[in-house]
């Protein structure tokens, strides 16, 4: 009798040790899980692709980025910290780059995007930003209610958790640049991306409605998000005026032309012309109703935009009007950008695919 209920003890307590050792062996989340390695990583979902003056890189789900030294012909995968979706990148010069995503994920390369480290997260963003406005309403620094506003918001989204995304990366140059997102997500950096300040406050978005694209031109910049906001700063980014489109639907994609000539486009095709800074708008007609989803500008000066239906669609005359292009469809596209031998590169729900640009133009 004694014997067994020592066993019984000794059982008893290696389920106690066990449970305790469950408890503690917590599975890492995705912001601190690095992104798995693939053999065939070029095929997963790519939602951004950009060109450097060396290579290609491309960003998606899961945290993946894949990179390419002969214009898109074969690919391999960087290494990453994260396992989040990544919807966009950036490059300032052939070694350093940026990448954000879902998560509040920000990550910074210094090799080409060879590597990746995390500069901050959601919960680390939250946790800043709450800090700083706590700061800023203790000095006094600028009007009671606003600061009172904006501390109430940090504290909001660090009980929200990691739950935003940040959609878009820019840099106006090596040094300043701004990461933009939901809710009226908006930071700013003026050292090379070494620190970030909150910008939100900077931007006319009381509603907080989501920003989804930036670019500029000269000291003009602008941002585009849903039901048809466009915000404008003609100040290098000191203050954002929201500017009126004729719709109201959300603007994924934003081309800034030379002159601040503004191509807008998204939901269901509808895409739109300013040729003076967003006083005037012009619809263009473009011949698909597939949302679209990204662009890029030729080196020869033409306009290129890709959509949910996996069509690319050609412009020659500046944005005023757009052609199918006759290849054959793809799949859902997400970004598109330029290879150094003249081709085009497309992501989307099956990876990445090369087109030549002759094929994208067909015959004239």
């Amino acid at each position: 009798m004694r014997c067994n209920r020592t066993v019984g003890d000794l059982l008893t307590a290696a389920f106690l040790l066990a449970s305790s050792w469950s408890a503690q062996a917590v599975v890492p989340g995705p912001l601190e899980r690095p992104a798995q390695l693939s053999p065939h990583a070029e095929n997963s979902v790519l939602v951004a692709v950009t060109s450097t003056p060396d290579r290609l890189v491309a960003v998606g789900e899961r945290g993946i980025v894949v990179l390419s030294d002969d214009n898109g012909i074969s690919w391999r995968q960087a290494k990453v910290p994260v396992s989040v979706t990544l919807t966009s990148v950036q490059f300032v010069d052939a070694k350093q780059g940026w990448a954000v995503g879902h998560g509040g994920v920000a990550l910074h390369s210094k090799d080409g995007g060879e590597t990746w480290e995390k500069q901050f997260d959601g919960i680390e963003l939250a946790q800043t930003l709450l800090r700083i406005a706590k700061e800023r309403q203790q000095s006094n620094n600028g009007d009671p209610d606003e600061l009172e506003r904006q501390v109430k918001a940090a504290e909001l989204m660090v009980s929200d958790g990691p739950d935003k995304p940040l959609l878009d990366v820019y840099f106006v140059n090596r040094r300043t640049g701004y990461i933009i997102g939901s809710y009226n997500l908006i930071l700013r950096t003026d050292d090379g991306g070494h620190n970030w300040q909150p910008w939100q406050a900077h931007v006319d978005n009381p509603t907080g409605l989501h920003l989804y694209a930036m670019g500029g031109s000269g000291s003009s910049l602008y941002i585009v998000g849903e039901q048809g906001s466009v915000f404008r700063s003609q100040n290098d980014g000191a203050e954002f005026e929201a500017v009126q489109t004729p719709y109201e639907g959300s603007y994924f994609d934003l081309i800034v032309d030379a002159n601040d000539q503004l191509l807008v486009s998204g939901l269901r095709g509808s895409t739109y012309r300013s040729s003076d800074s967003g006083a005037d708008w012009t619809k263009v007609e473009v011949p698909s109703s597939a949302s679209i989803t990204g662009s890029v500008r030729l080196k020869d000066g033409g306009f290129v935009l890709v959509n949910q239906s996996g069509q690319l669609l050609l412009s020659r005359d500046k944005g005023n009007s757009f052609q199918l292009s006759p290849m054959k469809q793809l799949p859902p596209l997400a970004g598109i950008t330029q290879a150094a031998d003249g081709g085009l590169v497309v992501v989307g729900m099956r990876g990445v695919t090369k087109v030549s640009l002759s094929s994208v133009v067909g015959s004239k």
